[in-house]
């Protein structure tokens, strides 16, 4: 075991050390070489040794680099090298943080991560549930939003299910993101039942469009449009919906962390008077994959919607964690996010996200001053970018990808095809957004050139 672990760690660590250097995307040469996986299940067993060595030799050159320091795209972060040693050990530790009596070091140490999160994000006190990313985190907090909305109704869902039950609104801007319509979707609040609110030209729900409620209702905000960055007015749709007796969630995948900057705190400052809120540690946090954020300002509807029991589940007088996500068993993601912001501390989180955005910045004068059209307001750390037809957007974008310095992402946003950035590692620096301008106008003027 000890010689298969320290060959898996060099692995990787060589792995890592290549990510400057190497290619955004995978070649074609890597992408053939994925055949070999495709066999028959072996009739014996196989030495783990060979498995890690197949694993590494093909699997390896076939991923897109991720992690490394020109990854645009999907609002994806590296992880923190305290973060991903922290999740090795984790793994190695095989915990089940579901009960405190079964794992305390796992259960103990998400109630100090809650803690450190609710202060650095500026939130009020809340209970908190780990999930597995976004969409998860999005579902658990409308799952709490149901039951209390419900239950002001004298409606017990979880009992009675959704059958017959009295009908609540829910509102959302037009351009809510698809992992919040998915959520909903999954709880049976409609997918197409959903009233949406028209957005301005950066994407931000339009207040003066707000509806009149009458009756329950759930609200849907957005801190950091998926596409532009921009935040919905939460200092003026809060009170209208408070007015109504509505339950107010904030989807703020990435957009959240700007609390945790001095210098960004105020886009989300008003965001703070909601009911729950949804975020993902692996787009800012930089920790590993599969580390969603679930806050809910009412610790009681979160345990309903949530809880579990059973003779053989023993409830202590310690936070259970099971009874605050949709699972039971799961990996104890909170070591990673303990492990991420102790090592970065107020400051470094504050550098880190306050860097990406100043690198944002820097992609935006860059293509600007080449000529090109910046659509949105860089407020945060989205750009996008449009060089001119839907038809020469694509090929750039595709060419930028063939060429392999870096990894940016197509859209489709307010009418208009363009190229997306999303600048969320703790590994990019203004060299990297250099060398990512030069091939990004290398390549669109060549292509623009020979239209």
């Amino acid at each position: 075991m000890h010689a298969l672990l320290a060959d898996a760690a060099n692995r990787a660590a060589r792995y890592l050390e290549r990510l400057p250097e190497r290619g955004a995307a995978p070649s074609d040469i890597a992408l053939q070489a994925l055949a070999a996986f495709h066999e028959p299940l072996p009739e014996e067993p196989i030495e783990p040794t060979g498995i890690l060595e197949m694993l590494d030799t093909i699997g390896s050159p076939a991923t897109t680099a991720m992690g490394g320091p020109r990854f645009f795209g999907f609002v994806i972060g590296g992880a923190l090298p305290a973060a991903l040693a922290a999740n090795w050990l984790a793994t190695a530790w095989d915990q089940n943080p579901g009960l405190h009596l079964a794992s305390p070091v796992t259960a103990e140490l998400e109630e100090v991560a809650l803690d450190w999160l609710i202060d650095a994000l500026q939130l009020p006190v809340c209970a908190a549930g780990f999930v597995t990313g976004a969409t998860v985190a999005n579902f658990t907090c409308l799952a709490a939003a149901r039951h209390a909305v419900f239950s002001q109704l004298g409606w017990d869902v979880e009992a009675k299910g959704l059958f017959g039950a009295p009908e609540i609104t829910v509102v959302t801007g037009a351009e809510a993101h698809p992992s919040m319509i998915k959520a909903l979707g999954m709880l049976g609040l409609g997918r197409d039942r959903v009233v949406k609110v028209p957005v301005d030209e950066q994407g931000r729900m339009k207040a003066d469009f707000f509806p009149k409620l009458h009756g329950p209702a759930i609200v849907c905000l957005q801190a950091g449009n998926v596409n532009s960055g921009a935040f919905d007015p939460a200092g003026e749709l809060i009170p209208l919906a408070r007015t109504a007796g509505a339950w107010v969630h904030v989807d703020g995948a990435f957009g959240l962390w700007a609390a945790a900057s001095p210098r960004f705190a105020h886009l989300v400052k008003d965001f703070a008077a909601a009911d729950s809120w949804a975020t993902d540690a692996h787009k800012w946090l930089n920790v590993p994959y599969d580390s969603g954020l679930a806050f809910v300002q009412n610790a009681e509807a979160l345990r309903a919607a949530m809880s579990i029991s059973a003779a053989y589940l023993p409830q202590g007088a310690h936070r259970e964690p099971s009874n605050y996500t949709p699972e039971l068993s799961r990996r104890a993601r909170g070591v990673d996010v303990w492990a991420a912001l102790k090592s970065l501390g107020r400051s470094g989180l504050a550098r880190m996200i306050e860097g990406n955005c100043d690198c944002a910045r820097r992609f935006a004068e860059g293509l600007r001053s080449a000529g090109f059209e910046i659509l949105n307001e860089v407020v945060l750390n989205q750009v996008v970018v449009s060089f001119g037809s839907a038809d020469i957007n694509q090929k750039i974008v595709q060419a930028v990808l063939e060429d392999g310095t870096c990894w940016c992402g197509g859209t489709y946003w307010q009418g208009r095809s363009a190229m997306r950035i999303s600048v969320s590692s703790w590994r990019t620096t203004e060299a990297d957004v250099d060398l990512s301008l030069e091939a990004i106008i290398r390549v669109a003027r060549q292509l623009i050139g020979s239209e």
